[in-house]
């Protein structure tokens, strides 16, 4: 065993360890670990309810810490106690990575002096998903997890499903995490983004072995159903607080102002296109599909090929402090088209299904109306805006 690993001095400035969650991986696990301790001592270990042989191969690695318990819980699950046995050791950072033998420990350099030029945010290996042996159910996966993560936080990311990853622990000790198993991971990243925290992707080697030696204890039914409702919660935190809370944010952020500024003048879109984009993002914000408005916008201005920040931006019309005064426009519009049966208010005292009826064909028809002319307005006023300013500034590009 090498008593002076390469990078161990490394590790304690910057007060890193390696972090490896495993469950019933006895057949890679000592190679692994034999792997990592070429680098550093600095090694914690979660036995997640193992029951193989796990438990007795952990005894030939006296340098290594263990954490362990006899029920298996999670992946999630362990990588939180190795973090919170981490920081209990004094580490600001740990650096996970699987038991199975599909990452290198090679690649820790790289995640380890990520630090020096990131620090406060979590590092993910990204991987190449176009090698060979790679799972189909891996890559298409991962391209569903990456849209989501765009769809919450606004970044795009190549790779948001690798286990391989660089976590700041420290700055991330008063975020609360709430699932056990392989959501986590994709928890881990919204919320921490969510929390004011950065991501980062840096590129790393992966081995995966033919189909018929490989060892996963990921369940797709079971699963996959965990991370869609995990995906159901995140939407709706996010359009109903995270958008709106970041939205009020950037009007008192002069840096937010400015680029929501320069997205609108310098963008390589025309000015057609850019205010095309902003009376169809309002005309989204409006339209009495509440729930749906965003992500229908979104997947609407790719199909159209529109400016899909300013698309967003404008889709914010909905954000709850403008709901009452968007109902109570919508009734209004709505009302010259119910005639003799208009209500002349929103909300009316008498609960009646017949009542109810008769308001929510208003409203609907009003809203729908409400959206066009808001639509077309905030479009027309956009495109004069963006016209006198090409006088003042010049041409864009």
């Amino acid at each position: 065993m090498n008593e002076h690993p390469s990078y161990q001095e490394a590790f304690e400035e910057r007060k890193a360890a390696v972090l490896i969650p495993t469950y019933n991986n006895a057949g890679s696990l000592a190679a692994v670990l034999r792997d990592v301790l070429s680098y550093t001592n600095s090694i914690l270990v979660v036995n997640d309810g193992s029951t193989d042989q796990t438990a007795s191969l952990l005894q030939e690695f006296p340098q290594v810490q263990l954490i362990g318990y006899e029920q298996n819980r999670g992946k999630g699950w362990a990588l939180r106690k190795g973090f919170e046995k981490a920081r209990q050791l004094g580490y600001q950072y740990v650096i996970t990575l699987d038991a199975d033998g599909q990452h290198f420990a090679k690649d820790l350099p790289t995640l380890l002096f990520s630090i020096d030029q990131h620090p406060a945010t979590i590092v993910v290996g990204a991987r190449n998903l176009q090698q060979e042996n790679v799972p189909g159910k891996s890559s298409f996966g991962n391209r569903f997890s990456n849209f989501w993560f765009w769809l919450y936080t606004g970044q795009k990311a190549p790779d948001t499903q690798s286990g391989y990853r660089l976590y700041p622990i420290k700055a991330m000790e008063k975020i609360r995490f709430y699932t056990r198993k392989y959501e986590f991971e994709v928890e881990v990243l919204v919320r921490s983004v969510w929390n004011g925290l950065k991501v980062a992707f840096v590129p790393i080697r992966v081995y995966y072995p033919p189909a018929e030696e490989r060892v996963s204890h990921f369940r797709p039914f079971r699963d996959f159903s965990r991370i869609s409702v995990l995906n159901t919660v995140l939407f709706f935190i996010a359009f109903l607080y995270i958008k709106p809370r970041n939205f009020f944010r950037s009007l008192f952020s002069k840096e937010k102002r400015a680029a929501l500024l320069n997205e609108l003048l310098e963008s390589d879109h025309t000015h057609e296109r850019k205010a095309v984009s902003i009376g169809f993002g309002v005309f989204m914000g409006i339209v009495p599909i509440w729930g749906f408005q965003l992500i229908v916008a979104i997947f609407l201005s790719v199909l159209l090929k529109l400016n899909k920040a300013l698309v967003i931006t404008a889709a914010n019309i909905s954000i709850p402090p403008m709901i009452p005064f968007i109902l109570y426009g919508s009734f209004l519009a709505g009302a010259p088209w119910m005639g003799d049966k208009a209500s002349s208010v929103p909300l009316p005292g008498d609960l009646s299904l017949d009542s109810i009826k008769v308001n929510l064909q208003q409203y609907i028809t009003g809203s729908l109306t409400l959206a066009v002319i808001a639509g077309g307005l905030f479009g027309l006023v956009s495109y004069i805006f963006m016209k006198l300013m090409n006088k003042k500034t010049g041409p864009a590009l």
